[in-house]
């Protein structure tokens, strides 16, 4: 922080004038005892007339102030804690002599944290206020905030500083609560269906659960590097396979690659798995469990999302090669053999990465023609083998698997399959997995030999699923950047000149 700012200066004047005087601009002794919002809720009953100095109408409330009108013996702030704003009627006369002047006038400040003792009163103006008799500085802002009618606009800054963010825009931390919300509502619907809470570790030795690239960490102790998770999936089928019969955990995830709207190299989701399910169970509890959070959340089925209108009452289901020519507009012939997808993407001016199967270029043809098309909740179904390396293949095409990815508002939101428990298949597509790495795919699998070894005891039939609850949290909320549902997301440096000026 630079102190050396004229106006930081005047304020850490300000507190050392308070402490001479023997005023503690960081006390730690608050006796508040009620919220704003319950204040309003509880005098909300009041008339103007009404006598409101009685014991039982007394209250202490605390919060920072946002706005301050100074007049010759009154005054008016507006305070702000959590649960909401209130305004304070500051009166010289009943106040102890001489602090209206002395204190209130010249050191309290836009910014700062007061606690006020009083009781309910009405102005003029009908709004339900505090009468301060009691008014006391708990905590001294030495910065100033930004300018009141403006705010913090700058998304810049709002995502550097996210503390001033959340103090200059309440919506900001209506958004956060809804995270949290979400994020409790889920685990109590899984809990609810059986499944058990788990932790598994964040530090593996084989990079594995998913297509990315990982963070490396080392590991001190060992001697050896680990990777941070990409995801938790190969050690929660390890305990499907202990005997666990449903399991979930809330997890966080590291993926080493670029950052856009909806990535952010740190995120959150859901992953469980369900034994003696198939990936047509997942279908039926994804329903349930987003009629469950709609209900809980309050939330309209017809949900606005931007300019788009997504109906959680119009689920739909469609295999990913039917997809492409009814939704993407491609012709059925160019969507066969690896030929006929080449010729067709080049005709579109996109370009083929060489050494591409025909199951990648597939899913190519998918996320450039069909993708962002897919408004209401749409269950993608029927993956190629190529680029599922953990699904189970279907008994009756083994060259699709029983897999769905679920978009929304032309975003994944999910990705489940019926899980892949034959371990002779499992080790050659890892086989398959490393040649594609040793090629050049720096996110493909590695082998995980323990992970074999693993499903050689024996994993009873199970389906799993994963849920993003960054790009969830985004639908609900109506934000269209992952950063606008991350507290802290990750951002790139800024030199020092640039932190000056932005200053």
């Amino acid at each position: 922080m630079a102190f050396e700012n004229k106006f930081i200066q005047q304020r850490i004047e300000k507190a050392k004038l308070l402490k001479d005087a023997g005023f503690n601009p960081y006390a730690n002794d608050s006796k508040r005892n009620t919220t704003i919002q319950k204040y309003l809720n509880v005098n909300s009953d009041i008339g103007e007339k009404e006598d409101k100095r009685d014991d039982k109408r007394h209250y202490i409330v605390s919060g920072r102030i946002k706005f301050l009108r100074i007049m010759g013996k009154a005054s008016f702030v507006k305070i702000e804690d959590e649960s909401g704003m209130l305004q304070v009627y500051v009166a010289r006369d009943n106040l102890p002599a001489d602090f209206y002047n002395t204190m209130f006038k010249k050191n309290i400040e836009v910014g700062d944290i007061i606690e006020v003792s009083g009781y309910p009163f009405i102005t003029g103006k009908g709004e339900l206020s505090i009468h301060a008799m009691e008014l006391k500085l708990l905590t001294k802002a030495i910065a100033p905030l930004p300018e009141k009618f403006h705010g913090v606009t700058d998304k810049e800054i709002r995502y550097r500083k996210r503390y001033l963010d959340l103090i200059m825009n309440s919506e900001v931390r209506k958004t956060f609560h809804t995270r949290s919300r979400v994020i409790s509502l889920t685990r109590r619907f899984f809990e609810d269906k059986g499944f058990l809470e788990v932790e598994t570790p964040m530090m593996h030795p084989i990079a594995g659960g998913a297509n990315a690239k990982p963070f490396v960490t080392h590991h001190n102790a060992l001697g050896i590097d680990r990777f941070l998770r990409i995801a938790p999936e190969l050690y929660l089928k390890r305990l499907i396979v202990g005997g666990f019969e449903a399991v979930f955990e809330i997890n966080r995830n590291f993926r080493n690659e670029g950052m856009d709207a909806t990535h952010n190299p740190e995120f959150t989701s859901i992953e469980f798995y369900w034994a003696y399910k198939t990936y047509k169970d997942l279908i039926e509890i994804t329903k349930e469990y987003f009629q469950y959070l709609f209900e809980h959340l309050n939330l309209p089925t017809l949900l606005p999302y931007g300019e788009l209108e997504v109906n959680f009452e119009n689920f739909q289901e469609i295999p990913l090669i039917e997809s492409l020519t009814t939704i993407g507009g491609v012709p059925p012939e160019s969507c066969k053999d690896k030929e006929s997808i080449i010729s067709y993407l080049k005709s579109k001016n996109i370009t083929v990465k060489p050494g591409m199967n025909l199951g990648q270029l597939q899913g190519e043809l998918f996320d450039e023609f069909v993708e962002e098309k897919l408004i209401d909740p749409t269950f993608i179904t029927e993956y190629p083998v190529e680029i599922s390396p953990l699904a189970r293949r279907s008994d009756d095409n083994p060259d699709i698997t029983e897999r769905f990815e679920l978009f929304i508002a032309g975003r994944e939101i999910a990705n489940a399959f019926s899980e892949l428990n034959d371990p002779i298949d499992q080790y050659e597509r890892f086989k398959g997995q490393v040649d594609a790495k040793d090629a050049g795919d720096d996110e493909a699998h590695e082998m995980d030999e323990d992970f074999i070894d693993a499903l050689s005891y024996g994993m009873a039939p199970t389906a799993g699923q994963g849920i993003g609850i960054d790009r969830l949290v985004m639908l609900l909320t109506n934000q269209h950047s992952i950063r606008d549902v991350l507290l802290f997301p990750a951002m790139k440096p800024i030199h020092n000149e640039e932190k000056q000026e932005k200053e």
